[in-house]
């Protein structure tokens, strides 16, 4: 071998590594990306899933309690507004409003005690209960996948990549405001 070909090898060689790091890097952050996106489309479902039990938790609510119709418009309004949420900060500030408003529906709940006994209400509240946690979870199964994603296009050289193929930090699914704030158990 002539010793005039041994730069070439080393620069081919170097060459090589650095095109196995890149994508390396790129298929990871494609790989932290999607799972990002799967986190919050489990979300999404979860919010599905208790939007279509909220109508039948209201029309039996409805029953008892005609004359609330502040509190049902304030239902239907938070949904309307959390079904055309598209950005995870939109879906964050309709979700606040939802439960903001199944709160009052629960006060609401409270002046009606046989309602409270209705087997019918009471599997709704139970589904919705089940639901609440879901979406807890989802919630912060999608923060975890943020943080992971986030962290990596921040390290170098990851860092690199994600700039120079696009790819941007994503937004936290956030708390409701006041959400730090211990609720007040009445009986």
């Amino acid at each position: 071998m002539k010793r005039s070909t041994i730069p070439w090898l080393v620069a081919g060689g170097l060459v090589i590594v650095l095109i196995l790091l890149a994508v390396g890097s790129y298929n990871g952050l494609v790989s932290s990306e999607t799972a990002v996106d799967n986190k919050a489309a489990q979300i999404d479902t979860q919010l599905q899933r208790r939007e279509d039990i909220i109508p039948n938790l209201v029309n039996t609510v409805k029953g008892y309690a005609a004359h609330e119709k502040e509190v049902f418009q304030a239902i239907a309004n938070a949904r309307s507004k959390l079904a055309g949420a598209g950005t995870t900060t939109e879906k964050s500030e309709a979700n606040a409003e939802l439960e903001g408003a199944l709160s009052r529906l629960l006060v609401v709940v409270e002046n009606y005690p046989n309602l409270k006994a209705d087997t019918q209400f009471t599997r709704l509240m139970d589904e919705l209960s089940g639901t609440e946690n879901r979406i807890a979870v989802a919630r912060q199964d999608y923060n975890n996948a943020v943080t992971s994603y986030n962290t990596k296009i921040r390290r170098f050289p990851a860092a690199v990549y994600a700039s120079l193929f696009g790819f941007d930090k994503k937004d936290f699914f956030k708390a409701a405001p006041g959400a730090e704030t211990v609720p007040e158990v009445q009986f």
